[in-house]
């Protein structure tokens, strides 16, 4: 597959840019390279589709945040794919031309309808999960609120016995045209609004929309591995369109709460624990919680605080298969706080033959002190 070009060096500007001169960039490209001034060009042609799909990213914030992070792969998660041809320009542009030149927008010169209803609006919500969902991955069922066809006149937005017409104005386009030199206008007809049909007895349920608000139980299904942050694209999830027109898209963005125990760190697993002084200095074996279940761990005599051991296989799963990661022991030496008089007398007797049988971090670090002292007198 053909690696794409970067959206701001087709546009010809910095990735700091304002929205305003982003733009003004795709305006004068869009000017250049339209295929009605430009006929039979190929080559002119790729430069506006190009160019309009780079713009239809950069001036979308959500998008543009995806891009920058993560690139063209960011974008094609969430379902984004680009324009495979100009038509798919004129579709989702639409009256956005309109602003650039003036009050009008290019004509299709592939031929085909501009007009007509708009796909339906995408959603988006907010799935929360816990860290054992992201370990074999569940499946969850949420509530959503969409516009769907009214059940009353059955999506026609004409009340029951009567139906919509051919708008006698655009008939049936939704869209006026006139040409102006190379540039064909066209306007979105003021009668019926884009919809090429008026109603002249609107639907008393929707009031002539042809939808009505409804309630939904939707099954999501998500893979282990999954991260704060990432989102899944359901296809036709969204809102219906009105007159018939397909339903928009629904984006769950994920949210995995933080656990009281384990930290993730991609897909690896930090756990900390603290040992006692005894446990550190002549070693143990111990038992660990982890995500799977418990295992034991060994901790090695003379073990420092905050000595990280690894569990190989531990961890979280990969989004995309493979390998699982580890978790990650972290363990620290707790200094008690409260002593029995045995436990006293003992450490006392211990502390006498530190002097005696110093350890080594201990010496090289008195040796380095004693140096930095003599050369300070």
């Amino acid at each position: 597959m053909a690696t794409k070009e970067d959206y701001y060096k087709i546009l010809g500007v910095d990735r700091s840019a304002s929205q305003e001169t982003v733009k003004s960039a795709y305006r004068k490209m869009a000017m250049a390279y339209h295929p009605d001034k430009n006929p039979g060009d190929s080559e002119a042609e790729k430069k506006f589709k190009d160019a309009s799909e780079a713009y239809e990213v950069l001036r979308d914030p959500e998008k543009k945040r995806l891009y920058d992070l993560y690139g063209h792969e960011g974008l094609e998660r969430t379902g984004f794919h680009g324009f495979s041809n100009v038509d798919d320009v004129y579709a989702t542009f639409g009256d956005l031309f309109a602003n650039f030149f003036g009050g009008s927008v290019f004509g299709n010169p592939f031929g085909g309808r501009q007009g007509g209803p708009a796909r339906g609006r995408s959603l988006r919500i907010t799935l929360e999960l816990d860290l054992k969902d992201v370990v074999s991955g569940v499946k969850k069922v949420v509530e959503i609120t969409r516009h769907e066809p009214c059940t009353a006149c059955k999506g026609s937005g004409a009340q029951r016995g009567s139906a919509p017409s051919v708008c006698p104005y655009c008939r049936g386009s939704g869209r006026v045209t006139q040409s102006r030199g190379w540039l064909s206008v066209a306007t979105t007809c003021p009668r019926c609004h884009g919809k090429g049909t008026v109603i002249a007895n609107p639907c008393k349920a929707c009031g002539g929309t042809g939808l009505q608000t409804v309630k939904r139980d939707i099954s999501v299904n998500m893979p282990a591995g999954v991260e704060s942050g990432q989102q899944m694209r359901m296809a036709g999830e969204g809102d219906y369109g009105e007159n018939g027109a397909p339903p928009g898209d629904l984006y769950v963005e994920i949210y995995v709460r933080e656990h009281r125990l384990f930290k993730r760190q991609g897909k690896d697993i930090v756990f900390r624990m603290p040992i006692s002084f005894a446990q550190a200095a002549l070693g143990d074996d111990v038992e660990v919680p982890t995500i799977h279940g418990k295992t034991t761990l060994k901790i090695l005599p003379g073990t420092q605080s905050e000595k990280a051991f690894r569990l190989k296989a531990e961890g979280l799963p990969p989004l995309h298969g493979g390998r699982r990661g580890d978790q990650i022991v972290v363990v620290h030496v707790e200094t008690p706080r409260k002593l029995t008089r045995r436990q006293r007398e003992l450490l006392e007797e211990f502390a006498k033959t530190e002097d005696v049988n110093i350890t080594p971090q201990r010496k090289k670090f008195f040796n380095l002190v004693k140096l930095y002292l003599g050369n300070h007198k």
